[in-house]
């Protein structure tokens, strides 16, 4: 009786269990082959059922979509741009404003300064032990105080530069004077105050300004 045959091994040592095992790179080409076939499958029949994008690769469908981002990104960008530009728009509005204000202050100012002028030389002129003028001058004064008070609330500031270092571009000169222990270019006189409204120079004060003595030569 003859014994019974065994079967001969496999002469591939890559087979085992009746399969063939795949490598690691076999393996992820495999699986996302599949998965690219899932994602096909899917879409073929979501399409199948709206009718839209027949014939379409997911490849194309990829494309497509990366295009439809480009869109948004593109329309955010200009959301972006319009913000900015009417926040521009707004500042520039807000400073017209402000330079308006600014514009008719500075006229309005200017219109007044004459009537500020007239008002101080009448009481620089006016007799002042005369009892009979006394109620007109204390008016005068009490109205001038009072045109002061309002301008100045507005921004006018008043200045008097009197014993102070000549300033070219607060001051202007309307004489000079040689003045014995007093240095030269000092305000020794206002002949007329000066006015700033908010910082900026609306009219020099008119000032007259020492020299140096000059040297006598003769001798």
């Amino acid at each position: 009786m003859s014994e019974p045959t065994k079967p001969e091994a496999s002469q591939n040592p890559d087979l085992e269990n009746g399969h063939v095992e795949l490598n690691a790179e076999q393996a992820e080409a495999a699986a996302k082959a599949d998965v690219e076939q899932e994602i096909e499958q899917e879409l073929a029949e979501q399409q199948a059922q709206t009718g839209e994008g027949e014939g379409l690769t997911v490849a194309q469908l990829l494309e497509q979509l990366e295009a439809e981002k480009a869109k948004v990104a593109e329309q955010q960008d200009g959301v972006v741009r319009a913000k900015a530009e009417v926040e521009n728009m707004r500042r520039r509005a807000a400073m017209d404003v402000e330079k308006a204000h600014k514009f008719a202050l500075e006229r309005f100012a200017n219109e007044l300064l004459p009537v500020v002028d007239n008002m101080e030389l009448a009481l620089q002129h006016a007799n002042h032990e005369d009892e009979a003028l006394k109620p007109m001058i204390e008016g005068v004064e009490l109205t001038l105080k009072t045109l002061l008070s309002a301008i100045e609330k507005n921004g006018l500031e008043i200045f008097e530069p009197l014993n102070e270092a000549f300033d070219p571009a607060r001051h202007q000169a309307m004489g000079m004077q040689e003045v014995e222990g007093v240095a030269p270019n000092t305000v020794i006189a206002v002949m007329q105050k000066g006015y700033e409204l908010n910082g900026r120079l609306i009219r020099p004060a008119m000032v007259m300004i020492s020299k140096a003595a000059s040297v006598d030569t003769s001798a």
